[in-house]
């Protein structure tokens, strides 16, 4: 992950020779400036996956685009009216459908989120399923039924209710991160996890953190009242250091 959070976020996966980046929240010389830190090259992508057009994950995908000849993916909504202009290419996509893109097939998952047409991603190369769910204000019959027997899960972890009743943020905007139009809290999270299957789980990562609600010791905890096992190799993404590549067996 080259940054996970409300100033910019973008998320590497890769197996074989295709490389997907999903979303592209930061200028084009931010995000290459964090790509030579993952060891990579604008050269080596091979779509951009938009999840929604906010400006922290859509704010450098149109130029980044352009100046690399990558194509762009996405929901009508997310991509149409002025929100992605011009990018080298552009692919609208079905929210409900599988599509591919090189050796990755590619599930979107729509998710509520005060957006045009959000949707996350499942991405899986045959063998190993990738789950990505952040930006969603709650969870639906549908996420449960699709992020079941993940190998890895990239997960919102946004904010602690207590510490977002307490903080900075005016009222109308506490009210909107923590609404169903909103972002994860730390309890939904767990309870997301509580309720499918994390059996083949080799991975969690806890991303899009809160800078003014939420802390990481307020996520260790909530994990902690997880019932069951939880997955060994749990990571939290930041803002500036985002993520190293983790490994899949």
């Amino acid at each position: 992950m080259l940054g996970s959070g409300s100033r910019g976020n973008a998320t590497l996966v890769e197996a074989g020779d295709t490389c997907l980046m999903i979303d592209c929240g930061f200028s084009a010389a931010e995000t290459e400036r964090r790509l030579a830190r993952l060891e990579r090259e604008a050269s080596e992508i091979t779509a951009i996956l938009v999840t929604h057009e906010h400006s922290d994950h859509i704010a450098g995908v149109a130029r980044f685009s352009r100046r690399h000849g990558i194509p762009v993916w996405g929901t009508a909504g997310s991509l149409t009216g002025g929100r992605c202009d011009d990018p080298a290419a552009m692919h609208i996509i079905n929210g409900h459908d599988d599509f591919r893109i090189g050796g990755l097939r590619i599930t979107p998952v729509p998710v509520p989120h005060d957006a045009a047409e959000p949707c996350q991603y499942i991405i899986d190369d045959g063998v190993r399923r990738l789950g990505i769910l952040t930006d969603t204000g709650e969870i639906t019959p549908h996420i449960r039924a699709s992020y079941q027997r993940l190998d890895a899960l990239v997960l919102e972890f946004n904010h602690d209710p207590g510490m977002l009743a307490s903080g900075p943020y005016p009222m109308p905007l506490r009210q909107r991160v923590g609404g169903r139009l909103g972002h994860l809290s730390n309890q939904q999270a767990i309870s997301l996890l509580a309720e499918i299957d994390i059996s083949r789980l080799q991975c969690l990562v806890a991303a899009h953190l809160s800078r003014d609600n939420n802390h990481p010791d307020h996520v260790h905890a909530a994990l902690q009242t997880l019932d069951g096992d939880v997955p060994e190799t749990l990571h939290l993404a930041c803002q500036d250091g985002g993520l190293d590549w983790q490994f899949l067996s």
